[in-house]
């Protein structure tokens, strides 16, 4: 096979003999001239045959050998990539046939049931809209590490085989072959690596981190794993974290975006206590014109108490008896004026916790974290935690007396946020390959049960319980 010659550089080649990968988009016969339109990764081009092509059908894999050609005056097309040029083919090699898709491809799918979609992603991935999706989201991310890297970051990853902590949500664990009876456990964040890595002395760390959390599946949430652009600094405050997203996001969003418009520079810090009152919602839509969608408000929401009162569902945290739940999460640093508070009063207690919100969605969130021993300590007391309970951060807690930095982050939800930007209505149409509604993978069709030999390595009883 020769080099590939993707179909977006073919106006360069007007005039050459080339050879085409690719699949057939359709085909339309005029007497005894061909048209068809096929299509690989990049674009579609028009190639005219000069004789029926009665075996070839959409969505076979062929290549076309033929040469470049401008069209003629009359047959150019403006409006579309290669509307200038068409391949005169003089031979077509099928190199694998393929059966009539269960569903159209050419439509934007939308009207198509989702749950079909997702059993044959592989095929509604070949649609137009979602491959101009997958691309967008690639150079979003690109572009971001960019930045990034010029600003003096370093893209570290951290493991996702790590232990299971209460932080929020439910764990996905996974069984040790090695240690009988233990578990490792699925990130749900970064969190504690990053904390980590800033007493390491790295001050200036990122990932694309995956993240895993057992919660229910929604709209503008996909379920069990998501993608977040994680980020973690030292010796910063809070206005510094907000300034370096709003310059990096700006930047971004120009260049993958330019039709985008932003409504505000700098972006508004909002009270979160008058956004309450005003909007009845943390997380407003502030567009002036929201029919439109290429307007994009974004805000920044502060000043957040640091606990809320403890519910049922906050049984992650404490034993259930205490009175507080952190309301981000439980290593967010107290205002510095609120610090006196948490003896007397914590629900009073002002959280350095930034929120970032776009077009009426929550598209990350952040803090300056605690790196004071006694005031964590201070914290996980007030949660109800129990000595047991302190003794799962005890790793964290004893890197604190190793000379800790002022530190912390903001960790923008990738998924959620280009979800917006394509003003898609799931964040499902911007994930390759998603859970479907009942937390299943179609395609794969998992989870799956394992088998007797698999579950006696992990000394795990086929009825799921542990010898």
């Amino acid at each position: 096979m020769t080099k590939k010659i993707f179909f977006s550089q073919l106006t360069k080649k007007v005039g050459q003999q080339v050879d085409l990968y690719g699949w057939i988009k359709k085909i339309r016969q005029h007497g005894k001239i061909c048209f068809i339109d096929l299509k690989d990764s990049t674009a579609t081009i028009q190639v005219v045959v000069q004789k029926p092509a009665l075996s070839l059908h959409p969505e076979e894999v062929v290549c076309i050998t033929g040469k470049v050609i401008k069209r003629a005056k009359q047959y150019i097309n403006n409006k579309i990539q290669n509307g200038e040029i068409e391949v005169q083919a003089n031979k077509i090699v099928k190199i694998s046939s393929a059966k009539t898709p269960p569903f159209p491809l050419e439509s934007d799918g939308y009207q198509i049931d989702e749950e079909i979609r997702l059993k044959y992603r592989y095929l509604d991935l070949r649609r137009e809209r979602m491959q101009k999706n997958l691309k967008l989201y690639s150079d979003f991310v690109w572009q971001v590490r960019q930045f990034l890297l010029k600003d003096n970051f370093l893209e570290i990853p951290t493991p996702i085989l790590t232990k299971t902590t209460p932080e929020g949500a439910r764990d996905f664990l996974v069984p040790s072959r090695l240690q009988p009876g233990k578990f490792y456990a699925l990130p749900q964040s970064p969190q504690q690596y990053k904390q980590l890595l800033m007493v390491s002395g790295m001050e200036r760390y990122f990932q694309i981190a995956r993240c895993f959390r057992d919660e229910d599946l929604r709209a503008d949430r996909a379920y069990g794993e998501f993608t977040q652009l994680d980020i973690e600094m030292s010796f910063v405050d809070q206005e510094d974290i907000l300034s370096l997203v709003e310059k990096m996001f700006t930047q971004t969003i120009t260049a993958v975006f330019p039709h985008k418009k932003i409504n505000a520079l700098p972006w508004p810090r909002l009270n979160y206590q008058e956004v309450i009152k005003k909007y009845k919602t943390d997380k407003p839509d502030l567009r002036k014109n929201k029919k439109d969608p290429n307007e994009l408000s974004f805000a920044w929401i502060i000043n957040y108490p640091l606990f809320s009162k403890q519910e049922e569902k906050d049984y992650f945290y404490g034993s259930g008896k205490a009175k507080f739940a952190p309301s981000h999460h439980m290593f967010t640093a107290p205002h510095p004026n609120d610090i006196e508070l948490l003896n007397k009063n914590p629900l009073k207690v002002r959280g350095l916790q930034h929120d970032l919100v776009l077009n009426g969605y929550e598209v990350g969130g952040g803090s300056i974290r605690i790196h004071q021993r006694e005031i964590q300590n201070k914290v996980f007391d007030l949660i109800g935690f129990s000595d047991k309970q302190k003794k799962e951060f005890a790793h964290l807690l004893e890197a604190f007396e190793y000379g800790v930095p002022p530190h912390g982050g903001v960790a923008p939800g990738i998924d959620r946020l280009l979800m917006v930007l394509l003003n898609e209505l799931s964040i499902r149409e911007v994930i390759a390959f998603p859970a479907n509604s009942s937390g299943r993978s179609a395609v794969m069709e998992a989870p799956s049960f394992a088998s007797s030999k698999q579950l006696l390595e992990l000394a795990i009883k086929e009825n799921g319980q542990k010898k």
